[in-house]
């Protein structure tokens, strides 16, 4: 019998595994995709790694967390620096001094934060997401770079989403591309597979399975990463999601956008972004694999990209969370397991102090 059923090979079933493995537990990984690594897993396409399930850069202030990362991959010194399409306008994110410029022309700090501050207006209890996001950054901002996108991304207008959504906005008065502001940033060289290869080195894997169908596998305790609705049959209902489709293309070009990532901003180009994979390398290859990315409702057997972290659906989420606290051999991690979005560095950090706990 094994130790641990771990559910989902991505980031946190796979360290958790990991872990475990470490101190002699015998431990099943399954999945039900043909892969493990989850969302971060790459293909290969014209000598460029290509990350399926949309762009990943890893960053963190955790010296703890990039120091065990590093253990089983070499990370480059790439830094995310994105850029806006707004109608063929092109503008520097996050905000700073070289958005503003190109926005208004302004030359010094001062003169920004004075722009803005005269298009805050005064709302001083925002009722929805675009009276929250205008009185953060004001109305041009708000108008070019974040409405048509935030639309494009939640499948709602603005005016119908809540407040909370953008709790804040980075706002950086300096000439400052760098989109994080954590201590160590980068991606792997090679791609995410090799991280997890060696993450399980030591694991049984069985891939293509589904756990619902195999829920009579034996094991002392079981981790779950999958959907927490799921796990209990929906029974309050389902939890709601976004989800998102890809267009990928080869191009006989060496370099398309000359960026990795650009953001398209404005509400009638249908896709939200286009990845440009060989970007995150360096690569100098002679021919370019783009990705369109394009957010859509979450049906049954899409991917479950982004929880909707509404009242609803937070309230129901609440009463699945009070069930699962009564399953004494079942550990919920990860994002869809804690129905909450995740940067990579704090699903590493969840499944290592969950380890700590359990191990």
């Amino acid at each position: 019998m094994y130790d641990y059923l771990v559910v989902g090979a991505g980031l946190f079933g796979a360290v958790f595994a990991r872990e475990a493995a470490r101190v002699g537990k015998k431990c099943l990984v399954i999945d039900k995709r043909a892969h493990a690594g989850g969302n971060l897993y790459c293909e290969s396409a014209e000598g460029i790694n290509i990350h399926k399930y949309g762009a990943h850069i890893f960053h963190t202030s955790d010296s703890e967390v990039w120091d065990y990362i590093n253990q089983f991959a070499e990370f480059n010194r790439y830094t995310n620096a994105p850029v806006a399409n707004f109608k063929g306008e092109i503008y520097n994110l996050p905000f700073n001094m070289n958005t503003f410029y190109k926005l208004w022309g302004t030359a010094s700090p001062d003169e920004a934060k004075r722009m803005i501050d005269s298009q805050r207006g005064s709302i001083s209890e925002p009722k929805n997401l675009e009276e929250q996001a205008i009185s953060l950054v004001g109305a041009d901002i708000y108008e070019k770079l974040i409405k048509g996108y935030t639309e494009k991304q939640w499948g709602r207008r603005c005016e119908e989403l809540p407040a909370f959504i953008i709790k804040r906005l980075p706002v950086r008065f300096t000439y400052d591309n760098n989109y994080f502001n954590d201590r160590y940033q980068g991606v792997p060289i090679g791609g995410y597979n090799q991280i997890f290869d060696r993450l399980l080195g030591d694991c049984d894997v069985a891939l293509e399975t589904d756990y619902f169908t195999h829920r009579g596998m034996k094991a002392k305790k079981t981790v779950y990463t999958g959907m927490i609705d799921e796990f209990f049959g929906c029974e309050f209902g389902p939890l709601e999601y976004r989800s998102l489709s890809f267009e990928t293309e080869t191009l006989d070009t060496q370099n398309f956008q000359g960026n990795a990532v650009v953001n398209y901003t404005s509400g009638d180009v249908p896709f939200t972004r286009i990845i440009e994979h060989k970007h995150f390398e360096f690569g100098d290859q002679p021919k370019t694999v783009i990705t369109r990315e394009y957010p859509k409702a979450w049906q049954k057997g899409d991917e479950p990209y982004y929880p909707v972290n509404d009242k609803a659906n937070t309230e129901r989420y609440l009463k699945y969370q009070a069930l699962a606290k009564n399953e004494r051999n079942v550990i919920f991690g990860g994002r869809l397991g804690s129905y909450r979005y995740y940067d990579m560095w704090r699903v590493i950090r969840e499944a290592l102090d969950m380890a700590r706990r359990e191990l």
